[in-house]
């Protein structure tokens, strides 16, 4: 398995869903950075189920830092941070196991692993893991904020139901969307919490699940930071966007609706601010250009499927046998996820960029 991501530096993930712990090692932050442990609790909190339009699944995530954190400060150690499970329910998955589940890793896994993966809540691959990202995120993002730079999600469509986007284009104006939304439990931008939830509840009550698009902005990163072709500031994000389970696509800026766009309408032209700084007047290419960023606000969104746990019947087959079966799931299952998937993707953008940072000025640029 894959479990690592970022060059210099770099996140490790460890654990499976109904196992002991979620591990997460964080290796390469510079020495000296403070590290808030109530901010990651604060952090974890975001993530974690809270009504009925999420998993009844309850886990108290009380993490212990093991290494890479003395005096409140990071040692320039790996920094290892345990999470523990104390909320399994397994006996919910055996009369099952053995019948794979549509859209989940179960089949995959099976054929790559020959049946010694742990099935149990999906294992290595649930989303139950995501844990370790947030905890090892906040510390990243606490990094940033020392460096002027935040970062924000917000649920841009859910159900049927949209958002307003992020402003994108005045840094000012994103900068503080960005901090409205860090705050809140459900991050919207106007009045649409109830609907959502209620179109949440609605697809819950029949046994069925929705998706959503989840928007994000970067405030205050530099320019200049990012490769051409291959290690692109957008390509890199990208690829650890789709390492999280539910993310299915990813855009920058104006994305697939560049393509009916005319090149006068898609350029964004530049201008100086009074402030003397370089801008552009609109934010089609999300803050990238060439693979490298042009201080602009990042901007991209993420479709995020409907959870393929659904209470509904779903032809599937037998793993052990290979004869087709009739599924139908028991257990405790988030009617969506786009509301925690939002804290998810902006402490994994918050790692990546530290990464980003490092690999452009050196570990010692984030003290």
């Amino acid at each position: 398995m894959k479990n690592s991501i970022g060059t210099s530096i770099i996140l490790t993930l460890a654990g499976e869903s109904h196992g002991e712990a979620i591990c997460a090692i964080l290796d390469g932050m510079a020495p000296g950075i403070p590290v808030d442990e109530a901010f990651i609790a604060a952090q974890l909190s975001k993530r974690r189920p809270k009504g009925p339009t999420d998993t009844a699944r309850r886990e108290p995530d009380d993490f212990r830092i093991l290494s890479g954190v003395f005096q409140g400060r990071t040692t320039g150690a790996p920094i290892t941070i345990l999470i523990p499970n104390t909320n399994t329910r397994s006996a919910d998955y055996a009369p099952t196991h053995t019948l794979a589940r549509p859209s989940h890793a179960d089949y995959t896994a099976q054929v790559k692993y020959g049946g010694f993966q742990d099935w149990r809540g999906g294992g290595h691959f649930s989303g139950r893991i995501t844990v370790g990202i947030v905890a090892a995120g906040a510390i990243a993002l606490s990094a940033l904020r020392t460096k002027g730079i935040t970062i924000g999600t917000h649920i841009l469509e859910c159900a049927g139901v949209r958002d307003i986007p992020f402003d994108g284009i005045d840094p000012a104006l994103t900068a503080g969307q960005v901090q409205r939304v860090s705050e809140l439990d459900f991050p919207v931008l106007s009045d649409v919490r109830t609907l959502m939830e209620s179109r949440i509840l609605e697809a819950k009550a029949d046994g069925d699940s929705t998706g959503g698009v989840i928007q994000t902005a970067v405030c205050g990163f530099p320019a200049g930071v990012g490769e051409p072709w291959f290690d692109s500031l957008d390509g890199v994000l990208a690829r650890a966007l789709f390492s999280i389970g539910g993310i299915k696509g990813v855009e920058f800026g104006s994305g697939f609706g560049l393509a009916g766009m005319r090149g006068s309408q898609a350029a964004d032209n530049f201008f100086r601010a009074p402030d003397g700084s370089v801008r552009t007047a609109t934010n089609h290419n999300g803050g990238v250009n060439g693979g490298i960023s042009n201080g602009m606000p990042l901007i991209f969104n993420a479709a995020v499927k409907p959870t393929p746990s659904i209470s509904k019947p779903q032809a599937t087959i037998d793993m052990d046998n290979g004869t087709e079966a009739t599924l139908e799931l028991k257990g405790r299952h988030d009617p969506a996820i786009v509301r925690r998937i939002c804290i998810v993707v902006n402490s994994l953008t918050a790692i990546v960029l530290c990464d980003q940072l490092a690999l452009r000025y050196g570990t010692d640029f984030l003290r």
